[in-house]
């Protein structure tokens, strides 16, 4: 094992407390800090110390694929890590997005490839699913509630220009597309008067907060009201939310651990002031009702937990030692990024031990053997999901 160097990203919508807790480091921070990166996506790689220099893991992965990857991964997935481990820390709403599947990102970036800079939707040519573990209480919007729930809250408000949205909301899950079409496509003109008359209205609950929430942050957005459309999910530490192609989601606050498949697939639905493309969007979204997006753990083994998912691309544990329970040995193909949570940890894959403390990561080789996690603390371990 070696000791991994991930990036921060400081989005606007960062923490200035919550990575600098994790990593040690005085708060607040000198800035936000929304996510810490550990992977090797071309956007921004983690590092590996060699010979007084840190190297890009990504130009490790092309120097010795095979190594690195083994041959199941580098037959499947090629020469890159077809995974990326984050630690998200919100602040602020993010803005309301889905991603496409694996054919969609496909067809998409080759058509992309013929349109001007500032009109392509796809900068890569792979999916992008995602499972994000709260490690603090978390807020987010994942899919889509009952629609006749939705028509409800929206006649709440008593706003008359929502008549047509609540009328296709009326119809049933068939009446969604079309609902989130009229939204989204609002006359720009109408649609400041139209969120603020919402914003204003003199209703109680849940909802209202939301909407005051987010038209305070985004005025004029018609996203706002699409949000309504969501479930609204609160998580505990511990539980996620699985979040495949075409599921219309937002994180709203919290911190939490994210894992998914290598790419940057982001076709965005409001609450943002970059591109939305509404044909785009309502070609990928999956217009149906998610009755619980929560998915609880799995104990998969003493000290073990995981959280199953349908793809390939990655999966994600949780191992956590110390007490009656020294070590936990865990096998998993390919190469692995562990990170430490809490605790002080040793781990070892027979390449040798590395010390990580809270906030610290380490990355292993596809052709080391089974990972040993010692101490007293939690660790998340991503990995590929071959099985």
């Amino acid at each position: 094992m070696e000791l991994l160097y991930g990036p921060i990203r400081d989005y606007a919508w960062g923490s200035r407390s919550a990575i600098a807790e994790l990593q040690g480091r005085p708060v607040p921070s000198d800035g936000p800090e929304a996510e810490l990166w550990l992977g090797a996506h071309p956007g921004g790689p983690a590092t590996v110390d060699r010979d007084g220099d840190r190297v890009s893991l990504t130009e490790l992965l092309l120097a010795e694929p095979e190594h690195w990857l083994g041959e199941r991964v580098l037959g499947r997935f090629g020469t890159r890590l077809p995974f990326l481990l984050k630690v998200l820390a919100a602040d602020a709403p993010l803005s309301l997005q889905a991603h496409p599947d694996a054919e969609q990102a496909r067809a998409g970036h080759a058509a992309d490839a013929v349109r001007p800079d500032g009109h392509r939707n796809y900068v890569d040519p792979y999916h992008k699913p995602e499972l994000l573990v709260a490690l603090s209480p978390m807020e987010a919007l994942c899919g889509f509630r009952d629609p006749a729930v939705s028509a409800e809250v929206l006649a709440a408000f008593g706003v008359p220009a929502l008549a047509p949205v609540l009328a296709a909301l009326r119809t049933g899950p068939a009446g969604l597309r079309d609902a989130v079409r009229l939204l989204l496509s609002w006359p720009a003109a109408e649609r400041d008067g139209l969120v603020a008359a919402v914003a204003s209205a003199l209703v109680d609950g849940a909802d209202a907060e939301l909407v005051r929430q987010l038209a305070a942050a985004y005025p004029g957005d018609p996203g706002v009201l699409v949000a309504l459309l969501l479930n609204r999910v609160r998580l505990a530490p511990g539980e996620a939310i699985w979040m495949p192609a075409g599921n219309l989601h937002a994180y709203l606050r919290g911190t939490g651990v994210e894992i998914m498949a290598a790419s940057d697939n982001v076709l965005r639905g409001g609450l943002t002031p970059k591109r939305v493309d509404v044909e785009e969007l309502l070609r990928v979204l999956r217009f149906e009702v998610l009755i619980d997006p929560v998915v609880p753990a799995l104990e998969v083994a003493p000290g073990v937990a995981t959280w199953p998912v349908p793809v390939e691309d990655f999966a994600l544990h949780r191992v956590t030692v110390g007490g009656g329970l020294p070590e936990v040995t865990l096998s998993v193909p390919g190469p692995r990024v562990v990170l430490c949570r809490g605790g002080e940890l040793s781990v070892d894959d027979g390449t040798g031990a590395v010390a990580l403390a809270p906030g610290q990561a380490a990355v292993g080789t596809a052709a080391a053997g089974p990972l040993c996690v010692s101490g007293a603390g939690e660790a998340y371990v991503a990995s590929c999901g071959l099985r």
